[in-house]
């Protein structure tokens, strides 16, 4: 199976190869240093390193209070942060570009892996929620290098997946070293897809602590905003914008400003040009200007302000549940007293936002038109929006530590 998986990515190559270049038209971010993808570039100097695979931004931003418990356990050792997107190199640029080295991880090809592994040297390599690449466990473990999945998360429908290549992917994880689960459902797949070495660790984003400078700067913004209401459409996904703008622009009063903040910075331009056709009055972050009382939409086209947003608004419908998309992460508005509405389409997110709509931290409705039923209702009620955001910060608060428990793998 691992010959016909490398065979099968050797005749993939040429059509990778072609989607970087197609994509880095788009993102310039994808032409940095191409040849890192085939595991080619220039020797190091040899210093202990500690790894982290990261693949985009959410696991990126997940990572951070380990990356910061791992540099307080092992000070003289080198951080490097891998990743396959440019918004997640964007990201840990921003977050740990100061002290962490940055690259790409090879795409799944032994010689790029095993010419991976020579470079780095990591002494402990930590991959982030869910990837897992079986050519560069099967030489991580080769080359001695102990791997941890650290966050790990596993839906029904991959663990149905997956289980149609039982003793392959049965070896494969048998590869990790450790795997710390965000929930017992996830360790409860994993165990049965074959692996021994599951522990629950709980979920690192819990562990993030919101930056008071992005706690300040939404401060700041609701200061100049005033008294107006602000509702959030949070790291919203491609097909999801038009969705809920024309069902809220029927319900929610006009002298209440839509933030709406996309996901992928590449779509920035493109929901720009969808809020236009509408004939709304449109303010953009990245133009350095207040919203003014004729502006419907302030898009947030800015990278890395998400908890400022949060902080900002009155109430949070999250991206990524109103198509079947799997969700997005809900607990960083919780963190912050950000009363949340989600769509039906969270299983990626299952757990976490079950147990936020258990502690009345989020309701979850049914499509676009009950979410702005809902939003409107929510909005003439601040006491109920006072309740749930206090309930989201103790129900943050309550699932802290996962931190500790992760490094206790390591």
């Amino acid at each position: 199976m691992h010959f016909l998986y490398s065979t099968l990515w050797l005749l993939v190559l040429p059509f990778a190869a072609l989607k970087l270049w197609w994509r880095s038209r788009r993102e310039s971010g994808y032409s940095t240093k191409p040849g890192e993808r085939l595991g080619l570039a220039a020797s190091v100097a040899t210093v202990p390193t500690l790894w982290i695979h990261a693949v985009s931004v959410g696991e990126t931003r997940a990572a951070a209070p380990l990356i910061a418990a791992l540099r307080a356990r092992h000070p003289h050792h080198r951080i490097l942060v891998t990743h396959m997107t440019a918004t997640g190199r964007t990201t840990a640029r921003g977050l740990y570009g100061e002290f962490a080295e940055l690259a790409w991880l090879p795409w799944d090809l032994p010689w790029a892996q095993r010419a991976f592994l020579r470079r780095w040297k990591p002494a402990l390599g930590i991959v982030m929620e869910t990837e897992i690449w079986p050519n560069l466990l099967r030489e991580a473990r080769r080359a001695g290098v102990p791997m941890v999945l650290a966050n790990a998360r596993l839906s029904a429908r991959s663990a149905m997946r997956y289980a149609r290549l039982d003793g392959f992917v049965r070896n494969v994880l048998a590869d990790f070293t450790a795997i710390g689960a965000q929930t017992g459902d996830d360790g409860a797949r994993f165990r049965s897809l074959g692996a021994q070495q599951v522990s629950v660790t709980g979920n690192l984003k819990f562990d993030i602590c919101a930056p008071a400078a992005q706690i300040a700067l939404g401060t700041r913004w609701h200061q100049a905003i005033g008294a107006r209401q602000v509702l959030l459409l949070a790291s919203t996904r491609d097909g999801e914008e038009a969705l809920l703008l024309d069902a809220l622009l029927a319900a929610i009063p006009p002298d209440v400003l839509i933030a709406l903040v996309p996901r992928h910075p590449q779509r920035f331009d493109e929901v720009a040009t969808l809020i236009a056709s509408r004939g709304l009055g449109l303010c953009r972050r990245s133009e350095g200007r207040w919203p003014t009382t004729d502006t419907r939409i302030w898009l947030g086209d800015a990278m890395g302000e998400m908890f400022a947003w949060y902080r900002l608004a009155d109430l949070a419908l999250i991206g990524g549940s109103w198509l079947p998309l799997g969700g997005q992460n809900l607990i960083e508005a919780c963190s912050v007293g950000c009363p949340v509405l989600s769509g039906p389409h969270t299983f990626n997110f299952e757990q976490a936002t079950e147990d936020a709509i258990a502690a009345g931290a989020a309701l979850r409705v049914d499509d676009a038109t009950a979410a702005a039923a809902e939003a409107r209702r929510l909005l003439a009620e601040p006491a109920t929006l006072g309740t749930m955001g206090e309930a989201g910060r103790a129900y943050a608060q309550a699932h802290r530590g996962a931190t500790a428990r992760t490094m206790a793998l390591s």
